[in-house]
């Protein structure tokens, strides 16, 4: 029953994610048709800074919800207490860089415009962190699912608009940018931002104030290493490009950022699944046989995103001509099959993360988190002058390969789980033998694909037969 109930949750949770993230997929090819590689440099330039400051706006306080809400006798206080220090977090940096636009702007090189659009979207965003994390920790997966998708209609259809409809119709009342599209996608942005605001606003007023100082210094001191380690992923996951763009041209960011697009459905499996696995981890740890749960779980897990990888991997051919239609950027597209494995591998982490979270130990997350950004900045800057691009790529495979494997170890000492480590290993070197032999062998061969990803599955069924049958006739 306890696995069930997590598969609904993280269906819903997925629905939630992979609908808006589908919708997004869609504006890849109208971005990568409307946009030249260098302009699309610019808008990976402005979402890697967003990233970063998300992070460090929100201190790791959403992870410390989720531990004290499912601890907490007085719920409502731990939420209340959450949603005053994020909403002052985002006041307090909305003054601060207004104080300082001009010097942020020529300091991190981004027009003002830009900046400008960016600080809206941070505080925005910020100001509904404490709500979406409340909607997840009381089980409101659908209320929550909704919410999203209105946000990515709101965004995907003025991106639709702006980009596609008033160059087509001649519609130039509304065309403000003409000789700077990417404009339109920051606009946007902010709009539906401004939409989940509003829909979100009567959270505000759904619990009396109340700030209670101890439970936020608690809070703080566990989430202050979450927010280092989210600091050291953002590193990990975006200062590749942003070092492509400076060691090597804008162009070749472009095309990287471009190709890097292609791993969505990987990122969109791994997103759905820590949305619905934080909260149900933390609200199961008190059961005895939770340790065996979370095995069994991480089992499929790696299942389900070998799958996913060799999917992509065996039709790769196919996406890079559905998705993106410029020639341009096809020059990066050798990174796919490692950018899917490297993401699989963050996947699993996570899942392994679960021992400090449980056991109040995150500041091993910060250190498993900063060895992986320094194995990226190490590689990429020794490694992009002698070999491109490729560079990027092995170094994110490697250090979230690296943390995976830290983890783990560490994970044995401090909160053992009886994880079927030699099965997962199996199903992933299968799954990553049969998508190299396609991508370097039969490329473009859709049947040779097709056989290799029956062959999988069929070897997962046959490992996996008893246990599948017995959980289905529950």
């Amino acid at each position: 029953m306890i696995a069930k109930k997590f598969l609904k949750h993280t269906f819903i949770y997925g629905l939630a994610t992979v609908l808006p993230r589908a919708m997004n997929f869609l504006l890849v090819p109208l971005h990568t048709q409307t946009l030249e590689t260098v302009a699309y440099a610019d808008n990976t330039t402005f979402y890697v800074y967003a990233a970063f400051f998300n992070v460090l706006l929100t201190f790791g306080m959403e992870t410390a919800f989720f531990r004290f809400f499912s601890q907490s006798s007085n719920k409502k206080k731990v939420f209340s207490t959450l949603l005053i220090a994020l909403s002052v977090s985002a006041i307090l940096f909305l003054g601060a860089v207004t104080w300082s636009a001009t010097g942020l702007s020529n300091g991190f090189a981004i027009p003002m415009l830009h900046l400008q659009f960016l600080i809206a979207v941070l505080v925005l965003d910020t100001l509904v962190v404490a709500p979406f994390a409340y909607l997840r920790a009381i089980e409101k997966s659908q209320k929550f699912a909704l919410i999203k998708l209105l946000n990515i209609l709101v965004y995907a259809g003025l991106n639709f608009l702006f980009l596609w409809m008033v160059p087509s119709f001649g519609w130039e009342f509304l065309d403000v940018f003409p000789n700077q599209k990417v404009n339109y996608i920051f606009v946007a942005n902010v709009a539906a931002s401004v939409v989940t605001f509003v829909v979100l606003l009567p959270c505000w007023f759904s619990v009396p104030f109340h700030f209670d100082r101890q439970l936020f210094q608690k809070m703080l001191r566990y989430g202050f290493p979450i927010m280092i380690a989210g600091v050291a992923f953002v590193i990990n996951e975006n200062l590749d490009k942003l070092l492509l763009k400076k060691l090597l041209t804008e162009d070749i960011m472009g095309a990287y950022s471009g190709c890097y697009k292609l791993a969505v459905f990987m990122t969109l499996f791994i997103q759905a699944f820590r949305l619905g696995a934080e909260p149900f981890f933390f609200n199961h740890a008190s059961d005895k046989k939770a340790p065996q749960t979370y095995a069994v779980i991480l089992k499929y897990f790696v299942i389900v995103g070998a799958a996913v990888m060799l999917l992509i991997v065996t039709n790769i051919e196919l996406l890079k001509i559905l998705l993106i239609r410029n020639e341009s950027y096809w020059k990066a597209l050798e990174i796919v099959p490692v950018i899917l494995l490297a993401n699989l591998f963050l996947g699993v982490y996570h899942n392994l993360s679960i021992w400090y979270k449980l056991t109040d130990r995150t500041r091993f997350g910060m250190y498993i988190s900063l060895m992986g950004a320094m194995i990226t900045i190490v590689l990429n800057l020794w490694l992009i002058p002698q070999i491109g691009f490729m560079a990027s790529a092995w170094a994110t495979l490697l250090a979230y390969g690296s943390m995976m494997v830290v983890s783990y170890f560490l994970g044995k000492k401090y909160y053992p789980v009886p994880y079927p480590v030699l099965r997962m290993a199996t199903y992933l070197i299968v799954a990553t033998c049969l998508g190299a032999l396609h991508f370097y062998a039969f490329y473009a061969n859709y049947t040779a694909g097709t056989v290799a990803v029956f062959v999988f599955l069929l070897g997962v069924y046959a490992m996996e037969r008893k246990e599948l049958v017995k959980f289905f006739s529950r």
